[in-house]
């Protein structure tokens, strides 16, 4: 079981194929697992091939929504790669209208979001969302697909920057939130960070983007988790060590293959 889990990765990226070993051996000195997310067909195929190759390191696979818009949600191509148990979740998928502002563009968005979730629900799997200035028609989606699913949707929604108002509604849902970097050098999400059920928060760093305080403008690594999981403690007013087995314990909750070690 790892001390600190790093929820949402990218080191199966090309920027981390020179010193992939040394970045691998920083976690395991520091203890650190993490999950490596697929974008597409191609960096899905990747992301499980290098979860396969790691202990402590699991898979997403699933279609962005602003990354691939050339790309449609195969399912047969994610069933074959969802097979595999290093596949722990659907995503990251949802919606991104911070980069895409063409209304057809977010429509088509919105159809791929919605293959998704059948898609998870149907293999029994949770989400990992990325939803950027479109929490207002994800949210509905979601709520949608809720009273037609029930308790079988759930998930994550990865790299949370939105206020308590919007956070609620997603844990009225049954989705936690995953904190970045970006809360240890701005106030903005403070009170989302001190609001959040202690059950219901998860850490990230989503490398090689948004690298923490100190560490700002290098690369950002999975190791940089230590710094959110201890900027979550300050703002929360909680002791990190156990902020840390209780972040672990949540992660749980998305990785079987860590109930089964209990």
């Amino acid at each position: 079981m790892p001390e600190y889990f790093d929820f949402h990765s990218h080191i199966h990226f090309e920027k981390f194929a020179d010193d992939i070993d040394e970045v691998l051996l920083r976690m395991r000195e520091k203890n650190v697992g993490t999950i490596v997310v697929g974008t597409d067909r191609e960096q899905s195929r990747q992301a499980l091939e290098f979860a396969k190759k790691h202990d402590g390191i699991f898979a997403t696979v699933g279609l962005h929504p602003a990354d691939n818009t050339k790309e449609s949600f195969d399912e047969v191509f994610y069933s074959e790669l969802l097979s595999d148990d290093k596949v722990v979740m659907v995503g990251e998928c949802g919606l991104d209208y911070f980069h895409i502002k063409d209304e057809a563009e977010q429509a088509r968005q919105r159809k791929e979001f919605e293959k998704q979730i059948d898609f998870a629900v149907a293999h029994n799997k949770p989400m990992m969302l990325h939803i950027r200035d479109a929490h207002k028609d994800g949210i509905d989606m979601l709520r949608s697909k809720k009273r037609e699913y029930g308790d079988k949707l759930k998930g994550n929604a990865h790299f949370f920057t939105a206020g308590p108002e919007v956070a609620k509604q997603y844990y009225e849902l049954n989705f936690t939130t995953s904190f970045p970097g970006v809360i240890t050098f701005t106030h903005d999400y403070d009170e989302t960070v001190k609001y959040a059920p202690q059950d219901m928060i998860l850490s990230e760093t989503d490398s090689p983007y948004a690298a923490p305080v100190p560490h700002r403008g290098k690369r950002c690594e999975p190791v940089f988790v230590i710094e959110v999981v201890e900027k979550m403690a300050q703002l929360r007013g909680e002791d990190v060590e156990e902020l840390k087995i209780q972040l672990i314990k949540n992660t749980s909750r998305f990785i079987p293959q860590f109930l089964a070690r209990k």
